[in-house]
């Protein structure tokens, strides 16, 4: 039985992609962390770059009405050579955000190795190691088929590891939207 004043959140939490978006649910009871579900959304078969952001949208804004979370935890895009598939990250990351915005869902933006470091202590863990991580610290057996599920869970998990720090602001490791009016508000100048 559940004690009345012990709070409960749920996190979804996202690894954005163009071929394959990985994601995890978490219910956070106080300092338990459980795990409620985690997949994929397989991309690969559409050719068209919008149709593919399309199914991003539908699909995070389909986890959000199915599974009710309070936030969102989304990867960063990593910093890469390849200028063209940093743009088609951003855009996947930003259709994932613009979902969770649409429902009012607050949003908040990790970084891999932020990500890799809170769930293994290791920044330059492989995906394996964050993988065998959390299957160990969630109790899970089940191989997911892709580790791009166990990546958008391992960002929920991050987000959870980081509530003994709430209301500390850290070195701008992470940044929060709880609607699109706040987000306007912080960034006047990118709204034309």
């Amino acid at each position: 039985m559940q004690q009345a004043n012990t709070k409960e959140r749920i996190i979804l939490g996202i690894d954005p992609g163009t071929a394959v978006m990985g994601y995890g649910l978490v219910k956070e009871t106080g300092p338990k962390i459980e795990l409620i579900a985690l997949g994929v959304v397989k991309m690969e078969k559409l050719d068209d770059h919008m149709l593919k952001l399309q199914r991003i949208f539908e699909k995070t804004v389909a986890l959000i009405d199915n599974y009710h979370p309070d936030c969102l935890a989304i990867e960063a895009p990593f910093y890469g050579k390849n200028i063209q598939v940093m743009l088609k990250l951003g855009r996947a990351q930003g259709v994932a955000m613009a979902a969770a915005l649409s429902r009012n869902v607050e949003i908040t933006e990790y970084a891999p190795r932020k990500i890799k470091q809170a769930i293994t202590g290791n920044g330059n863990a492989t995906k394996e190691q964050v993988a065998a991580m959390l299957q160990t610290l969630l109790k899970f057996t089940e191989t997911p088929d892709f580790l791009d599920a166990t990546d958008g869970l391992a960002v929920a998990v991050c987000h959870s590891f980081q509530r003994i720090s709430t209301g500390a602001k850290t070195g701008g490791s992470k940044k929060s939207y709880s609607g699109w009016d706040t987000f306007v508000k912080d960034n006047a100048k990118r709204v034309v």
